[in-house]
C-alpha cells in the first residue's frame, strides 16, 4: 500500500483563489492523497468553493472563526496521512510536486523533512521564476536554521513535506500567535527532524500581493506576533546549540525584524535591538533594491526606509 499523504487546507475568505487551489491539489500525480478544507468562519463563498469540491473526494470542515493555526490544527486532527502537506488557500502546488518528495523518502527514512523549489507569483503560476537560495540544500537542523536567519533564503509552508511521527513530535501549531506563525511551527518541526533534504523539482507556488493579507499585515498585534515567534525560535536554537554561531544568527533574526517594524513599532524595535545586543550584535544588512541601497548607503536604512515608505503610499 502506498502511504498516504494529507494535503491540509486552511481557508479564510479566499473564494477568489480556492478553487485553483483545490484543483492543484487534486491533479496531484501521486495517487494516495486525502484533501482537508477547513472553513475558518469565512464571511464569503469560500465555504460554498469548497463543497463544491466534495464531489471529488475534498473532505469540507467549517469552524467559527479561530485563525490559521487553529484551521491547520483541526485540518491535522482530522488527517489520516504518512505525511503532511499544509497548503494555504491562495497557493498552489504543481502535479508531481508530492510523488517527487514521496519518493525522496521512499529511498531513504522517515526521519528528515523535505523541502522543494518554491517561487512567487501575483496572478498566474506562469510568472513564477524559480531562482535558488542557500536554503536549497540538504543540511542538518541547527545549519539549516542558522542560514534561512542568516539571509539564505526560507520556505514557505507549502514547499515541506513532513512525515507524520515528526509532525507529532514537534507539537501543533501555536494558536496565539498570527504573523510569522509558519515560522515559528517549521523551526520546531526541522528541531524534531534528523535534517533537511532539498528535493530538487518538487515546486509549488506563493500567491503574493494580496491587499489585507496575513503577511502585509502591520497592526500592533502582527508585529508583537512577530516579536514572540523570534522569541521562541532563538529559544528553540539555543536549547539544541547555544555556541557564537547560533548567538550570531538569532542576532540576525531580530535584527531582520528591526528592519521590517522600522518605523512602525517603535516599542518593540527598542525590545529587538536589545535581543541584538544581548546576542553579541549584528552585521546584517537591510534587504532592498538598488534604489533603497543607493540612499541607505549615503543616509542610512531610516531614512531610506521613510523614503520608500512615502513612494509607496503615492502609488
Amino acid at each position: 500500500m502506498e502511504p498516504l499523504a494529507s494535503i491540509l487546507i486552511p481557508c479564510y475568505n479566499a473564494s477568489k483563489w480556492l478553487a485553483e487551489t483545490l484543483e492543484s491539489a487534486l491533479a496531484q500525480t501521486w495517487d494516495n492523497i486525502e484533501i482537508i478544507v477547513v472553513d475558518d468562519g469565512s464571511i464569503d463563498n469560500s465555504l460554498a468553493v469548497a463543497k463544491q469540491f466534495e464531489p471529488d473526494g475534498v473532505k469540507v470542515i467549517s469552524q467559527a472563526n479561530k485563525g490559521a493555526s487553529a484551521a491547520r490544527n483541526r485540518a491535522f486532527q482530522e488527517s489520516q496521512g504518512d505525511f503532511i502537506q499544509y497548503l494555504d488557500a491562495d497557493d498552489l502546488l504543481a502535479p508531481d510536486k508530492i510523488e517527487l518528495q514521496v519518493k525522496l523518502f521512499l529511498d531513504s527514512n522517515l526521519d528528515f523533512v523535505v523541502s522543494g523549489e518554491w517561487a512567487r507569483f501575483h496572478q498566474s503560476p506562469t510568472e513564477a521564476s524559480f531562482i535558488a537560495e542557500p536554503v536549497w540544500s540538504d543540511m542538518p537542523p541547527v545549519d539549516w536554521l542558522i542560514c534561512s536567519w542568516e539571509g539564505g533564503g526560507m520556505m514557505h509552508p507549502a514547499a515541506w513535506l513532513v512525515p507524520r511521527s515528526i509532525a507529532e513530535a514537534a507539537g501543533g501549531w501555536d494558536e496565539s500567535l498570527s504573523l510569522d506563525d509558519d515560522g515559528e511551527y517549521f523551526c520546531r518541526v526541522v528541531l524534531a527532524s534528523k535534517g533537511v533534504k532539498f528535493c530538487s523539482g518538487a515546486k509549488s507556488y506563493y500567491r503574493s500581493g494580496i491587499s489585507g493579507s496575513l503577511s502585509n499585515r502591520t497592526s500592533p498585534l502582527a508585529w508583537e506576533s512577530a516579536f514572540q515567534v523570534r522569541e521562541l525560535c532563538t529559544n528553540y536554537l539555543l536549547s539544541h546549540e547555544d555556541s557564537p554561531r547560533t548567538r550570531h544568527a538569532c542576532a540576525a533574526a531580530f535584527q531582520r525584524l528591526i528592519y521590517s517594524a522600522y518605523p512602525d513599532a517603535t516599542n518593540l524595535i527598542k525590545k529587538a535591538e536589545a535581543k541584538v545586543k544581548s546576542m553579541g550584535g549584528s552585521d546584517l544588512k537591510p534587504d532592498g533594491g538598488y534604489m533603497f541601497r543607493f540612499v541607505a548607503n549615503i543616509l542610512g536604512w531610516k531614512l531610506a526606509k521613510h523614503m520608500q515608505e512615502l513612494a509607496h503610499n503615492l502609488h
